[in-house]
């Protein structure tokens, strides 16, 4: 009984162990896609969501990677000018799975526009991360419009 009530033990201290890691996973994945959607509106913060071999489909069907991202930025307006759109995430769902994440949320996109108030965009994006050299990066990204 002895050698049973041990094997117990270690199984209920590696779970607790390896649910603490997810729980700082979805932590930091939670705190990054937050920082990424405050500062979407900059090159910078793209670099680091993004990674290099990004997969990403948009809600209008298009499909494209982090290259065609940051391209965008090339022309974009000047860094001080105010965005047009702010986002946020609602309810968020992160899941862990070792090395590798899925993260699901609705994106609300609020005009700065006092007056364009009533045309906020919804979107369901799911997201998935990997875990390399200790950093989440985004290597797949599906966004549906909410009609």
């Amino acid at each position: 009984m002895n050698t049973m009530m041990h094997l117990v033990s270690l199984f209920v201290v590696s779970m607790c162990l390896g649910s603490g890691a997810h729980a700082s996973d979805r932590d930091d994945l939670e705190a990054k896609l937050h920082a990424f959607l405050a500062n979407s509106d900059t090159k910078a913060a793209h670099v680091s969501f993004w990674a290099d071999d990004l997969v990403y489909t948009s809600s209008n069907g298009t499909r494209f990677g982090k290259a065609e991202l940051l391209s965008g930025f090339e022309n974009a307006e000047p860094p001080d000018a105010p965005a047009a759109t702010v986002y946020s995430a609602a309810d968020v769902d992160i899941r862990v799975y070792g090395d590798a994440a899925v993260v699901a949320f609705k994106l609300v996109g609020t005009p700065t526009d006092a007056t364009a108030a009533d045309e906020t965009t919804y979107y369901f994006n799911t997201g998935t991360f990997l875990k390399r050299d200790g950093e989440w990066r985004a290597v797949a990204w599906q966004a549906t419009i909410i009609p």
